[in-house]
């Protein structure tokens, strides 16, 4: 019997095989998180007449982190519950977690396993928060992208993502056309403006993510101001932002910021210019309340896009608020690499925030590497604010899905978390968040109106109520 026991029915969710498990076709358990040292009603809902529940049932209720197989005292370490059968073919029964954990919920009819399921338990500062699955870098047709920004976010929402931006290469304003594409009918999926910034005297490629104003569209050397000019409607979300930079009063700024203590300890083979253009970029992004990103130092252009030397010494200091560790290709030479960067760092206590994105060109199955890579947000709230300081406080954790089977990048404690969302929670969501992204592209398109879209906004929300605890 106890060999017989695995954790899942076949091979899970990855990128060719979207399937979910047999068991969540024919069972649903909610909710699916809840805080531990809570007492929590589960209902266990049979999906059909070919699995209705009947009569009496024996539950056991067991912590994934309890017990030996090989020593049935320990393994059978659980609680016990004996439960009949609603009419309305549910099962229902009332559970305290001990501890943070995955917990599996077997249910037995007659000494015969029926179905194993799984729930989480979390700890106080993690279960008042919500997972949300996204991106932070991605482009349109506005830069060079296929797309464009309406078409990209409706693509992705259909793709599973809770948030995105637009980071189109020095430009600010397409995140905000995509913004005002979908403002009057205020769906689900959180649209966070962005751009990469590209400035002066740096080749480093910045990611600004939920900025209130373009760093790009400080400079009149950047494609936002030749494209749109210094008008604030095209360079900021609320009408508000710094005055433009004259070229020599930047210059100015940068030599200022590289004679000072914050340059001090640079390297010889490290471009202390170029790395005071970065802590002012990163400075005028934090200034919006963005998220600063420093995005795929690995990436092969010619060569890898960013010196070594300059990335292990960007990677000390880290004056950036998340490291891209999972970027958009899918080559060893720049994940793999930049993930053992990361646990290197981790292992010297020099610990900061990771995101995963596929800076997508392209947001159809026609691009090969569209979903590449992406993150896991644990957020108050699926709004701007809320994603931008959960990742800045660290709850976030990099999903690798370029091979068939996904890898997790971040906090061991949250890598946990995730494997158990991807395999019982993300399928369920996805298949929800298709339909809303199908919507979104209709209405887009000319084709629904606000109120579909409101409607699906609403489902979203109550998928998210029924299956996490969150009080």
């Amino acid at each position: 019997l106890f060999f017989n026991i695995t954790r899942r029915d076949f091979v899970g969710k990855s990128k060719e095989d979207t399937s979910m498990f047999k068991t969540l076709y024919d069972y649903d358990i909610y909710p699916k998180v809840f805080p531990v040292g809570k007492a929590v009603d589960i209902t266990v809902k049979a999906l059909g007449e070919h699995v209705r529940f009947e009569g009496e049932y024996k539950i056991t209720v067991h912590r994934i982190n309890s017990g030996n197989v090989y020593d049935p005292a320990t393994a059978w370490n659980h609680t016990d519950y004996t439960v009949t059968a609603g009419a309305d073919n549910t099962l229902r029964f009332t559970y305290t977690a001990g501890e943070e954990t995955e917990h599996y919920v077997r249910i037995w009819k007659e000494d015969k396993r029926v179905v194993q399921l799984a729930v989480y338990a979390l700890n106080p500062d993690l279960a008042c928060r919500i997972p949300l699955h996204g991106d932070f870098h991605m482009h349109t047709c506005r830069s060079d992208g296929r797309e464009d920004p309406g078409i990209v976010c409706a693509n992705y929402r259909k793709y599973g993502y809770d948030f995105m931006p637009i980071t189109d290469h020095h430009r600010y304003y397409p995140s905000l056309e995509a913004i005002a594409d979908y403002a009057p009918a205020d769906p689900f999926l959180t649209i966070l403006p962005g751009e990469e910034v590209h400035l002066p005297l740096t080749d480093v490629h910045i990611v600004n993510v939920g900025g209130t104003f373009s760093v790009n569209g400080l400079l009149e050397s950047s494609w936002n101001f030749k494209d749109k000019g210094s008008d604030l409607k095209y360079r900021s979300l609320d009408g508000k932002a710094p005055d433009m930079v004259p070229m020599d009063e930047y210059k100015r700024q940068v030599e200022e910021i590289m004679n000072s203590e914050d340059c001090a300890d640079c390297p010889e083979n490290v471009d202390k210019r170029s790395y005071a253009v970065c802590l002012w970029a990163f400075r005028k992004i934090r200034e919006g309340g963005g998220l600063g990103i420093f995005a795929h130092p690995y990436w092969i252009s010619d060569l890898w896009q960013i010196p070594e030397p300059y990335t292990l010494y960007m990677l000390k200091k880290h004056p950036f608020d998340a490291f891209e560790v999972l970027g958009g290709e899918s080559y060893y030479e720049e994940n793999g690499l930049q993930t053992s960067l990361y646990y290197e760092e981790y292992r010297r206590n020099n610990v900061f925030p990771v995101v995963g994105s596929t800076d997508s060109h392209g947001s159809t199955e026609h691009n090969p590497i569209a979903h590449t890579s992406s993150t896991y947000v644990f957020a108050r709230k699926n709004e701007r604010e809320d994603i931008v300081s959960a990742v800045k406080d660290g709850y976030s954790v990099a999903i690798d899905t370029i091979s068939k089977e996904y890898r997790l990048v971040g906090e061991y404690r949250y890598q946990k978390y995730v494997a158990f969302l991807m395999d019982n929670w993300m399928p369920i969501h996805d298949r929800v968040a298709a339909m809303d992204g199908e919507i979104m592209r209709e209405y887009y398109e000319g084709e629904a109106d606000a109120s579909e879209v409101a409607f699906m906004r609403r489902k979203s929300e109550a998928l998210f109520q029924k299956y996490f605890v969150t009080e």
